[in-house]
């Protein structure tokens, strides 16, 4: 059973928010998190952005991806309108940054992202977003408005207990690097994404 282990408000560029560590165990180094802006409202459907680890885009600012973006857009967008980041830390769709840098190893040699992981033997995509429907229940939200392109995401909300008030779009124009890699999402996971040509 997941629970609170630790939390504390972080000072941060897009505002203070309380950050909370989730996880079975007290012991564990790489526990879920809770991102919580100020002035949330809880008594009104709630901001949600469930956000995967991906260190090569939030840390390393990768341009294969647009991970990195999605998370400062998030941040940014709940500091100033309230609302809750659930962070997973579920690195490259949960396959790992070992078996991550071998897919990329792979699209190097002209493999999409979903390709190379089939090549690996490796799912797809591996992640689980029923921790993040866990989580809302232990912080007893109960409607929400989802920040996201991911239609696996919204049909987890759709299939739990949590309300569903609307799907708001989170979407980062491509580079010249990340084009290839967003029309996979878009055409094989069915991302809501518009265009990304412009």
């Amino acid at each position: 059973m997941i629970k609170i282990q630790a939390e504390s408000n972080v000072p941060t560029e897009y505002g203070t928010f309380r950050m909370i560590a989730l996880s079975e165990n007290e012991n564990d180094w790489m526990p879920h998190m809770a991102i919580i802006a100020e002035k949330t409202d809880f008594s009104k459907p709630v901001n949600v952005r469930f956000h995967s680890e991906c260190i090569t885009g939030e840390v390393f600012h990768s341009k294969k991806c647009e991970c990195g973006q999605q998370l400062d857009a998030a941040m940014k967008y709940i500091h100033e309108n309230g609302g809750v980041i659930i962070y997973l830390r579920q690195e490259g769709r949960n396959i790992g940054i070992i078996n991550k840098l071998k897919a990329y190893s792979l699209q190097e040699k002209g493999f999409d992202t979903v390709e190379a992981n089939l090549k690996l033997g490796l799912p797809a995509d591996d992640r689980n977003f029923g921790v993040a429907i866990e989580i809302l229940n232990l912080l007893d939200i109960k409607d929400i408005n989802l920040l996201t392109n991911n239609p696996e995401k919204v049909k987890y909300v759709e299939e739990s207990n949590i309300h569903l008030s609307s799907r708001i779009p989170l979407q980062i124009p491509a580079n010249e690097i990340s084009r290839a890699y967003l029309q996979t999402k878009k055409d094989y996971f069915g991302h809501l994404l518009d265009d990304n040509d412009k």
